[in-house]
């Protein structure tokens, strides 16, 4: 019969305990680091992800994509006297992260009416477009034309070089009328749609 209350027993116990707590002590610091370096390179790729899925290669990868990218390599944002070209995401992605990343987020409906073939046609694009223009034009007065606003700063404009009705809708700008960009310039780089 074995005694289970001799003093070598009891000398063991803390021992083993000692040495479990030791891992367990080391175990939580190197879990922790693991994961912050983890969640650093999770952050690094995602950051990266959403870069390339702001650039006009991949906006215009789809050949829904035809039609709108004629229009903008016909325009003012595209070629100027400035040399300044806006690409697809900087009048289409809010310049916030998080409002950025509601809008990757609501793009990903556009993935899923891709593969339907929603607009796989030039004539079912044209059927559409008033509704894809009102639904940005919609987002734009929501966030008072932020993407606009990131490149032209109304207290930058030079209004006195500017047509009377030009400047005077700018000055306006920073009033509480509730205007904003859109309300005035809409068509600039894609075409109107009808009876808009």
């Amino acid at each position: 019969m074995v005694e289970t209350s001799s003093p070598d027993v009891h000398r063991a116990a803390p021992a083993w305990f000692r040495k479990r707590k030791f891992w367990l002590w080391l175990g939580i610091p190197t879990a922790g680091l693991v994961l912050f370096v983890f969640l650093i390179g999770f952050a690094g790729v995602f950051q990266i992800a959403l870069k390339h899925a702001e650039t006009n290669e991949f906006c215009t990868s789809c050949h829904e994509m035809t039609i709108p990218q004629q229009e903008y390599m016909q325009s003012a944002h595209f070629t100027n006297q400035f040399g300044a070209r806006a690409g697809c995401a900087n009048c289409h992605v809010p310049p916030t992260f998080f409002s950025g990343l509601i809008r990757h987020a609501k793009a990903s409906v556009e993935v899923y009416e891709h593969f339907r073939g929603e607009l796989d046609t030039p004539a079912k694009y044209e059927t559409h477009r008033l509704e894809l223009a009102q639904n940005v034009w919609s987002e734009l007065k929501a966030n008072d034309s932020a993407e606009c606003r990131s490149c032209h700063t109304p207290s930058a404009m030079v209004l006195a070089a500017q047509p009377p009705s030009a400047a005077a809708a700018h000055a306006s700008l920073a009033g509480t009328k509730g205007e904003t960009c859109i309300d005035c310039h809409r068509g600039l780089v894609h075409a109107l749609p009808p009876n808009s």
